[in-house]
């Protein structure tokens, strides 16, 4: 069961390194990997077992995080129509991405990141991203946007040792993004 304690931090190095492809069939230790990363997950959304376990409550979490440099990340989050998001996606890849571009209205946050840092991160409005999902045990190939897909992209970026503040403009962290959608 992974805990608290067990999401590294951005004081560590390892956060910046690129992961690697996973092998299939799936490892014991993969498969380990990936079922904590979506209890995980669960866990931190529901109010009492984050209570009792001292967990902080998020929508994503990708290995590298928990110390793990594979290409492997958990997403469980409501659409802006309260559509629920939920995949653990193994290998994903970045296959098309919208011109149009959004910004979160609060700002990213990040387990990883324990001090704030003020300021919108662009992301693309539209994805397309294909991988194995665990969940469903098969090949997918997903189209988000908006709030979902922010989510994904702060996701993937963990996977190649990327931090959603180092999108952050820093001489205007808080001007509104020229032409992106703002994501309430």
């Amino acid at each position: 069961m992974i805990l608290k304690k067990d999401i590294i931090t951005d004081k560590n190095p390892l956060l910046r390194n690129r992961s690697v492809d996973v092998t299939f069939p799936l490892s014991k230790e993969d498969e380990q990997t990936i079922q904590d990363m979506i209890k995980y997950i669960d866990m931190s959304q529901d109010n009492d077992l984050s209570l009792k376990y001292d967990l902080q409550p998020g929508v994503g979490l990708a290995a590298p995080q928990i110390g793990v440099l594979k290409k492997m990340f958990v997403v469980k989050a409501e659409d802006e129509k309260g559509v629920l998001h939920h995949y653990a996606l193994i290998n994903p890849k970045l296959l098309s991405h919208s011109v149009q571009d959004s910004y979160l209205a609060s700002g990213e946050g990040c387990l990883s990141v324990p001090t704030s840092h003020e300021g919108f991160v662009k992301r693309h409005y539209k994805i397309k991203m294909s991988g194995y999902d665990y969940l469903t045990k098969q090949d997918v190939v997903i189209s988000v946007k908006g709030y979902i897909s922010i989510i994904i992209q702060h996701e993937y970026d963990h996977l190649f040792g990327i931090l959603y503040y180092d999108h952050i403009d820093k001489k205007n962290p808080l001007v509104p993004i020229e032409g992106a959608i703002e994501v309430v």
